[in-house]
């Protein structure tokens, strides 16, 4: 996003080196800390058989199992999505010759929850009634926008104290209200967890930490 506001010009008892005001670039960077209070959940079930019809018959068993055992935990349809369902050819080589191996079928689900305490819970229930994949879990705040203003905010502020110090240095006069603002960055944070911590025991430990909400931004000041 760009933001342009008027250019203001020098005292009049300040001479200029030209008609135009020189200008310096300088880049603001903003943060704040904040407690997660969203998991994404990504898990489901893989199935393979040479057979596609027993693949795909033994991956709905299991995943309905699944999804049966998330709704006895008070997890409601509307906080699960299929995130993707795939089937695929799997193939052996052997002495470079290609062997059909059998078909995989994927299921894998989106689930999503604000009772953080229970995610380990949520990933090992699910491991117990078939799901034999995890690919990610992910901390994040379900209404971000408040946290990521107030991050760019400080980002302004930073890029003009910045700007400030480079002139107070050269000794010249900068306006602090830039002229010019772009933004860097966007609004997306969370903390992913690594797939491997998910097995770290038979209760999984899953711990979400503060989340840093930067905002990074670049500023165009005009001096003299």
């Amino acid at each position: 996003m760009m933001y342009f506001y008027p250019q203001i010009p020098c005292s009049d008892n300040i001479k200029l080196s030209s008609s135009k005001n020189p200008t310096m670039k300088v880049h603001g960077i903003g943060n704040i800390k904040a407690e997660p209070n969203l998991a994404l959940i990504n898990l489901g079930v893989v199935t393979e058989d040479k057979d596609l019809e027993n693949a795909q018959k033994e991956n709905a068993i299991k995943s309905n199992a699944v999804l049966n055992q998330l709704y006895a935990m008070n997890i409601s349809k509307n906080q699960i999505s299929t995130a993707s369902y795939t089937i695929e050819p799997h193939y052996d080589y052997v002495e470079g010759k290609q062997i059909f191996r059998g078909y995989k079928v994927s299921n894998i689900l989106n689930v999503r929850t604000k009772e953080l305490n229970k995610v380990g819970e949520i990933v090992d229930n699910a491991v117990k009634a078939g799901a034999n994949i995890v690919n990610n879990i992910i901390f994040t705040i379900d209404n971000n926008t408040l946290y990521y203003n107030k991050a760019l905010s400080l980002a302004v502020k930073d890029s003009i104290a910045k700007a400030i110090n480079i002139g107070n240095t050269l000794g010249v006069k900068v306006q602090e209200i830039p002229f010019n603002i772009i933004e860097l960055t966007t609004s997306s944070i969370n903390e992913e967890i690594p797939t491997e911590k998910v097995y770290a025991a038979s209760t999984t430990p899953i711990i979400p930490g503060q989340i840093n909400v930067v905002a990074r931004i670049e500023a165009i000041f005009n001096y003299c």
